[in-house]
């Protein structure tokens, strides 16, 4: 998150896909060896472009810095490698070059970096060892272009012709036997799990099979950002209510922002993300609460957005249970719509409890995406029942289903020293 803050600072805006971009930040420690998907995001940049890597919050603004500054020249300009002059000159005329190189165009995309020399970016998150124009989902965001530069290989074997895997065939849910199409999604999509990989078999455009994969990273040396306050306490430490009820605040409107942005409504989804901010910062009970009263109103009211969202990704009770899902999804047993209206409610609750002094209990280890004491991490239930959630689905409803379940993979990722205690 402090990479984001930073980028909304200085106005610096996220791009949907590779093609669009100039500037490539990757948040976390990545296995270098396991790290092809970095390097398919990186070939599908245009020049110019920079990479750089933020491993520590403290580190955003400098390696921000540092990626601008690669992307200039001596001259101040975008700089453009020979190869990227050499393909310029052969398409453009020779006295049309140079203005392309200040506006920091390619010869063949638009606008990768402002006049002012602000960069475009690409934004991949793995924030442990181990984010629209058209509609989200329906495939025609860019980032479909390298399907957010998934790790490259199929869940199944195809033909390929030219080095392009092609379509094969298989029997449908109303046993006719059509194509079948392979589509890898994530890990870097805009409002998407931080690592996460989705890999579909589509028939048209019904997802027949879905298999959930992860980036490989190494091992972080402090606990997961959300779930902190209550590992803390199982530790052994006093965490008060408060803390806890404000991080829990906090975490709810960063997936309520995910699952608006993708259902289209920006707008709504800006405001969670505005005051998603201002929990953090520490803003009291009384003003919360006005922020987030009309907002929450507007959402619970809204047909359309019922319409847009009901019937996707409905979880049974019978299987919630059988793959050990606690937390919102648990309670909600429904659709998307009604894992929505569960977080609205677990908002507005945590937001008048955020001044609350007293200590947290041993027995209240309930974190945003379920218990934390359990068999399983809670996201690692969510994940398991998100294939069977897809599949029958439409591809356009997909990335709503991921969103209303929202699943941290930090929270899989174990930690070097799990007593490293912070604020």
């Amino acid at each position: 998150m402090a990479v984001e803050e930073e980028l909304l600072r200085r106005s610096w805006p996220l791009v949907a896909g590779p093609a669009s971009a100039n500037l490539l930040v990757v948040v976390g420690d990545p296995d270098p060896a396991r790290a092809d998907w970095a390097e398919n995001l990186w070939n599908g940049v245009p020049e110019p472009k920079s990479r750089v890597v933020v491993r520590e919050a403290e580190q955003a603004t400098a390696a921000l810095d540092d990626g601008h500054l690669a992307l200039l020249g001596p001259d101040g300009q975008v700089s453009v490698s020979p190869r990227e002059e050499r393909r310029m000159n052969t398409v453009l005329p020779p006295e049309s070059t140079g203005s392309r190189r200040r506006e920091g165009h390619a010869a063949d995309g638009p606008a990768r970096a402002d006049r002012d020399g602000a960069p475009h970016h690409d934004h991949a998150e793995h924030k442990t060892e181990s984010r629209h124009g058209g509609h989200p989902g329906d495939g025609r965001d860019e980032a479909q272009g390298t399907h957010g530069g998934g790790h490259g290989h199929d869940m199944h074997a195809m033909s390929v012709v030219a080095g392009l895997p092609m379509a094969d065939r298989a029997d449908d849910r109303d046993g006719l036997r059509l194509d079948r199409l392979h589509v890898p999604l994530g890990p870097a999509l805009l409002d998407w799990p931080t690592g996460l990989v989705l890999r579909l078999a589509l028939q048209g455009d019904v997802v027949q099979q879905a298999e959930v994969d992860q980036i490989s990273v190494r091992a972080p040396s402090r606990h997961p950002f959300w779930n902190d306050p209550w590992l803390r306490v199982i530790a052994g430490e006093r965490v008060e209510r408060g803390l806890a009820a404000r991080r829990l605040c906090a975490a709810h409107l960063d997936s309520v922002g995910r699952f608006l942005a993708v259902s289209g409504w920006d707008d709504a989804a800006k405001r969670a993300r505005s005051v998603r901010r201002r929990v953090l910062a520490g803003a009291s009970a009384e003003e919360l609460g006005v922020l987030l009263r009309p907002w929450a109103r507007q959402l619970r009211r809204s047909r359309t957005l019922r319409w847009l969202t009901r019937g996707l990704g409905e979880l049974s009770s019978e299987r919630a249970a059988a793959a050990g899902v606690t937390g919102p999804a648990l309670v909600a047993l429904g659709d998307a719509y009604c894992r929505l209206l569960v977080w609205l409610d677990e908002i507005e609750r945590a937001a008048t409890a955020c001044g609350d002094t007293r200590v947290l209990d041993a027995t209240e280890l309930s974190g945003p995406r379920g218990r934390l004491d359990g068999p399983v991490p809670p996201s690692q239930a969510l994940l398991d029942v998100l294939p069977g959630l897809l599949e029958g689905a439409e591809f356009a409803g997909a990335r709503i289903i991921v969103a209303s379940l929202d699943p941290d993979l930090d929270e899989l990722v174990p930690v070097v020293d799990s007593r490293v205690a912070h604020e």
